[in-house]
């Protein structure tokens, strides 16, 4: 096995040529086998010559060989590239080529593509262009399409087509040592968890678990999401298949469950088979502590002993604020000391309040309809408030109620098929959670995501 040197056709012949006399040379030098005891036999001569083998023959047939290169390289888009700098990079010495993509309505948008997208291209010994491929991606760089260029005959031709991703699903174990962030930024593993998967996994659990408040040391969590890559390289996270956090010693599961019937295409569900999608979110905005919960306190505002009929969470001014559950809206406006105040109608006779909004959220207004986790308005301080908080009720029957105290559930359950269906794909995911926990670890009390 040997390798030809040199980044030049020339250079490359010059060291073949090299090592053929190197072989040649070799050859002519041979090695006789063991012969009887000279005691015991003549001692014979014998000459022959060796021809040497035609050198420029060789050197011709070799050189005809590097004629038929090809090589491929890969290029990535730079700030301030052009057209020209990009097919340099790419070995690409093709007039006609460059001509093509810039007057060509697919080629041309190898020309349009950002930063970082992907380029590879293929060309002859001479720089000619044989293909090139290009992937155009959308504003969240996820890969759209691909664009080919090809050569056919003395002319191109170009194509595109949808991006072919490659899906994955990966299992990750994290233990709580301080913050949720310091656990998916770091672990044993090396690997880190995509925001939008911990993003998901707060959603996930926040009926729940608030996750600025309730987290402590010792808390643990095994996830088992999908990821889709192009052609090796990784390109994004997609959806969490099964969630397990354990908080304070309970664990909540989560596993999502396709359902064709769902304008969501699925949704996720208790290993026991009941509908999540229903449960409300134990705090309507994102990381945030509790200042005040529902109790009797001194009124900042009057100073008087008095019933808190909510629930106060502190947020800087702007902060979004999500609906708790699916409903719609009820009242939207100014309340008194409510200041601006959005109510929700939920099923059953439930509904929320959300009181000091700054502002409503887009195309909220009396009938609207709302999904949970909608933005419907944002923290401020209007109305009898002392400084930017959500005030927050949960009411039954339009009296306000505190949460801790209620069992709130309403669960659509799945169908006798759905759910034999459903078992099976269950029965994967506790097998994956099981692989993820330490040998010999206790047995897990599992609590339902509907209450706590």
């Amino acid at each position: 096995m040997f390798s030809l040197l040199g980044s030049t056709r020339k250079a490359r012949i010059v060291s073949a040529s090299a090592l053929l006399l190197a072989v040649c040379a070799f050859g002519a030098a041979g090695v006789a086998p063991l012969a009887p005891d000279a005691a015991d036999l003549p001692v014979k001569s014998v000459s022959e010559e060796i021809a040497l083998p035609n050198l420029s023959t060789q050197i011709a047939a070799l050189e005809q060989q590097q004629t038929g290169a090809h090589y491929v390289r890969e290029e990535k888009i730079r700030g301030g590239d052009t057209l020209a700098a990009l097919l340099t990079r790419l070995g690409i010495d093709d007039a006609a080529a460059e001509h093509f993509i810039k007057k060509d309505k697919l080629a041309k948008g190898v020309m349009q593509l950002k930063n970082g997208n992907r380029v590879q291209a293929q060309t002859d010994d001479d720089g000619n262009l044989e293909w090139l491929h290009a992937t155009v991606v959308d504003g969240k760089d996820i890969p759209v399409r691909n664009i080919s260029i090809t050569r056919k005959g003395d002319g191109f031709v170009a194509t595109d087509g949808a991006a072919q991703l490659e899906r994955r699903v990966e299992m990750h174990a994290r233990d709580i040592n301080s913050t949720l962030f310091a656990a998916t930024d770091s672990s044993e593993d090396g690997a880190k968890l995509p925001d939008s998967i911990v993003k998901q996994l707060v959603e996930m659990f926040s009926t729940n678990i608030d996750f600025r408040s309730d987290l402590k040391h010792g808390d643990h969590f095994n996830v088992v999401y999908e990821t889709f890559y192009q052609d090796g390289e990784f390109v994004r996270a997609g959806r969490i298949l099964a969630g397990e956090f354990t908080n304070r010693g309970t664990t909540y599961q989560s596993v999502w469950f396709e359902d064709p019937s769902s304008k969501q295409g699925g949704g996720y569900y208790s290993f026991d088979g009941k509908s999540l999608k229903k449960a409300f979110l134990k705090s309507p905005i994102e990381f945030s502590r509790i200042s005040s919960v529902f109790s009797m306190r001194v009124d900042p505002v009057s100073g008087k002993w008095q019933q808190h009929k909510g629930t106060d969470f502190p947020a800087p001014v702007g902060t979004p604020i999500r609906a708790a559950g699916d409903g719609v809206v009820d009242f939207v406006g100014t309340q008194n000391g409510y200041g601006n105040l959005v109510v929700l109608n939920h099923w059953s006779n439930y509904s929320t309040a959300y009181a000091h909004m700054s502002r409503f959220g887009t195309g909220i207004k009396k009938g609207t309809k709302v999904s949970q986790g909608d933005v419907i308005g944002y923290v401020g301080m209007t109305g009898w408030s002392t400084g930017a908080h959500l005030h927050y009720e949960f009411r039954v029957a339009g009296q306000a109620k505190d949460p801790k105290t209620l069992n709130v559930t309403a669960q659509a359950p799945l169908t006798a098929a759905e759910l034999t269906r459903f078992r099976s794909y269950a029965d994967d995911m506790t097998h994956r959670f099981a692989l993820l926990r330490p040998v010999g670890s206790a047995p897990i009390r599992v609590a339902s995501l509907s209450s706590k």
